[in-house]
């Protein structure tokens, strides 16, 4: 058993730090925001992720994991110590490591003995060195340490899943037995092993990502082409996914990516390209794509209503994807701005986001549920694809709705059997 602190108890951190207390390490998370510490403490889980709550409670009864606002209670007798802050976008695009540089630090500050930090957080190549860097400036006695990229591959939505049976787990240093040393963490769980140098474990998170989002992207113009050439995108992606070299996974046409990784990750790739001296014209591609989704749906609102002012639109769905409460950079945003500002009166449901959206965005109304949405609408808008909305109950919808339009910015629905049940009825890329 190893003693862990996890800087930052977002949604990397917070999972991190459960799910190495699960693996049977004596673990601390560690966060600046007092609040949130107590409400840990308590066993109240500031994210919304399934199974969170479950095993946060198990492993703080377990006494395997604590919660502290004190670099000073945790980091002196911590074997490893896991950066997991944010790195929220830049001005132009690219990481901002302030959050990463206060950790490092932090760390040096309170030093007592030898110890490996972790970088877990998504950060531009290169960013063990400055870690590096900081924690040797501002160490206040010669103690060794060494720095690993320990890249996280969480899918929100499936975080816990995903940390107890990962595809695989990447390890960078410019110290191997220092990868190794955290690679041994991890030794219970039956996966791929991928030790290599500091950078390129920096630089596999950045493509992984960049890759996932170049697929949607890609399915995405393709469904613009099935538009005009009268062919089903759900049905061409199907067929790509039957064959071996591509697979049938992030081939869904839709409103686009969004979410905390994909459109922050791609960006400063980009903009790392671009002061590199490259021009990444894929990259810029796929995020010019990926925005002009979003105002494609309010396109095919307007074209089927004959205009959008004055008109009741209602969103089924606020959060990025299904099962989070996460709206960074969420598709709904941008949606109901462009609504707004082409005269719509809009509405929303979502069965978790509503509370995290409400904290920026009080200019529409909050309903009850889908039915609450639906009853005096001119349109239907399908943002995120929570299950139940696959289940709603299609008669009734119809029969409370104004006019029966729905723009299924998800494609959960089937064409036909939703203009059987009298719908005007837009997806995108279907025939």
């Amino acid at each position: 058993m190893s003693s862990i602190a996890v800087i930052g108890t977002g949604y990397v951190g917070l999972t991190t730090a459960v799910c190495l207390a699960e693996l049977g390490h004596q673990v601390i998370g560690v966060d600046i925001d007092q609040a949130k510490v107590q409400r840990l403490r308590r066993g109240e889980p500031t994210i919304y992720e399934p199974g969170l709550d479950e095993l946060l409670a198990q492993v703080l009864k377990a006494g395997r994991l604590a919660f502290t606002g004190d670099y000073g209670e945790c980091i002196p007798e911590a074997d490893f110590v896991f950066i997991a802050v944010g790195t929220p976008p830049g001005r132009r695009g690219e990481a901002d490591l302030v959050f990463v540089k206060q950790a490092a630090k932090g760390i040096a500050g309170a030093m007592k003995k030898t110890v490996t930090i972790v970088n877990k957080s998504t950060v531009p190549i290169g960013t063990g060195n400055i870690v590096a860097r900081i924690v040797g400036e501002n160490l206040r006695d010669e103690i060794p340490f060494h720095v690993v990229s320990n890249p996280e591959f969480l899918r929100e939505g499936s975080a816990i899943h995903d940390f107890m049976h990962p595809d695989r787990l990447v390890f960078g240093s410019h110290h191997t037995p220092a990868a190794q040393a955290v690679a041994a963490l991890y030794s219970k769980l039956d996966t791929k092993i991928l030790i290599t140098d500091l950078h390129t474990a920096e630089m596999i998170k950045y493509a992984s990502n960049a890759f996932l989002a170049t697929r949607i992207s890609f399915i995405n113009e393709m469904a613009r082409i099935c538009e005009r050439v009268d062919a089903d995108v759900k049905v061409v992606s199907e067929g790509m996914g039957m064959d071996r070299r591509i697979g049938p996974l992030f081939l869904d046409a839709g409103i686009g990516y969004g979410g905390s990784c994909f459109p922050k990750d791609v960006k400063a790739l980009a903009r790392m390209a671009e002061t590199m001296g490259y021009h990444p014209e894929l990259l810029d591609a796929v995020m010019e794509i990926n925005l002009d989704q979003r105002t494609l749906v309010v396109e095919k609102l307007r074209e089927v209503l004959g205009g959008l002012r004055g008109q009741v639109i209602g969103l089924l769905g606020l959060s990025y994807k299904p099962n989070t409460d996460d709206v960074r950079e969420a598709p709904s945003i941008d949606v109901i701005e462009n609504l707004l500002q082409k005269g719509a009166d809009v509405r929303a449901y979502d069965p978790k986001a509503m509370p995290v959206l409400q904290n920026q965005l009080n200019s529409i109304r909050y309903c009850r549920d889908a039915y609450d949405v639906a009853n005096g609408a001119d349109a239907l808008l399908v943002v995120t694809e929570w299950e139940e909305f696959r289940q709603l109950d299609l008669d009734r919808l119809k029969g409370l709705m104004r006019r029966p339009v729905i723009v299924d910015g998800r494609n959960i629905f089937d064409p036909k059997t939703m203009r059987d049940r009298g719908f005007v009825y837009r997806g995108v890329g279907r025939s």
